[in-house]
């Protein structure tokens, strides 16, 4: 993907309905246009948060029905989802997109329940955005394919702005599985200044961006790059990331000290921020190669592709078992 080479697509004719949240704090207006522009038909649906807890509700009084699709595509809160499982395990060729599997894998109060609602539902393509984490669910025996995680390229760009602020991080800091970010861009405050800052989406979250010169990221110990990655780099930022490894930094293209700053302590990340105060010059070129790098790969646009890719082959057929005079149900499934 990294030699300038694009990824041709040849999709099959194919009629998607696409379930997606209504209201998020990010705008993914852009993605859900370039999956629905990719394919022969597609209707996208947006569920509310109220709907997203009674689906089979909200299903029923649209008059929707899943028989007439030959993929349903889910990207609805996973935590209302896993509620509803019993009726989740009812719509038929089912592919989920899935941003935080991250989380199944690290400190956070979904440790592991990925894998058991995964299990639950073993026929569904599920879309996951880590290379890490894809490989080991399919080993983990799911049907998983990787897309990545990318940026609005309609919203976000370099606008060659002045860049007042040295420093900066745009961001939740929430405690739970935001606490090791919280931590350690607290103990960074101790010793650099550092904007610490959380914008609305859009404008402001832009202008933002294009303050800052030195963009400070922080997943730990996520093992995948987060998106606010990609937006400080098209933005013009010079990235300085958490290192999740060598698996996800060949996958997406990052070298570091040449198109992003990978670190893997503090020591480290204040030792590169000095390099780079005193060479404007490199600067300068990874922030310029860090820019290419994701408006020619990362964009929501890529994603899409990727995505559009995912639906084409078979999907797995399920098979039910009875039990119990029929009083409930098993389920496994068949590669085709």
């Amino acid at each position: 993907m990294f030699n300038g080479t694009k990824i041709i697509i040849i999709t099959r004719l194919m009629k998607v309905l696409f379930l997606v949240q209504e209201q998020q704090r990010s705008i993914f207006d852009t993605w859900y246009e370039a999956i629905a522009n990719g394919l022969d038909e597609c209707d996208l649906v947006r569920v509310n948060s109220d709907e997203q807890k009674r689906l089979k509700k909200f299903v029923k009084s649209r008059n929707i029905d899943f028989s007439t699709y030959d993929r349903v595509i889910l990207f609805l809160r996973y935590k209302k989802m896993m509620r509803q499982v019993n009726y989740i395990q009812s719509i038929p060729n089912l592919v989920i997109i899935e941003l935080d599997a991250f989380q199944n894998y690290c400190e956070s109060k979904y440790n592991g329940r990925f894998t058991k609602y995964f299990n639950q539902i073993p026929w569904a393509r599920v879309l996951c955005t880590g290379k890490g984490h894809t490989q080991t669910l399919c080993d983990e025996g799911f049907d998983v394919h990787f897309v990545g995680k990318a940026y609005d390229h309609k919203l976000l760009k370099n606008l060659k702005l002045n860049r007042d602020i040295e420093l900066g991080f745009l961001g939740s800091l929430q405690t739970g599985v935001y606490k090791h970010r919280k931590q350690f861009l607290e103990d960074l405050a101790k010793k650099e200044e550092v904007l610490i800052h959380r914008t609305s989406s859009g404008e402001e979250y832009l202008q933002m961006l294009n303050r800052i010169k030195f963009f400070i990221s922080a997943d730990i110990p996520f093992k995948e790059y987060m998106i606010k990655n990609f937006e400080a780099m098209a933005c013009g930022c010079v990235l300085f990331t958490w290192n999740n490894g060598e698996v996800e930094n060949q996958q997406l293209g990052f070298v570091d000290m040449e198109n992003v700053v990978l670190y893997k302590d503090m020591d480290e990340l204040i030792e590169k921020i000095n390099i780079l105060r005193n060479n404007e010059k490199l600067s300068k070129i990874i922030a310029e190669n860090g820019q290419k790098l994701v408006e020619d790969n990362h964009t929501w646009q890529d994603s899409a592709n990727k995505i559009i890719e995912a639906l084409q082959a078979p999907l797995r057929t399920k098979v039910q078992k009875k039990h119990c005079l029929g009083l409930f149900s098993t389920y496994q499934v068949k590669n085709n």
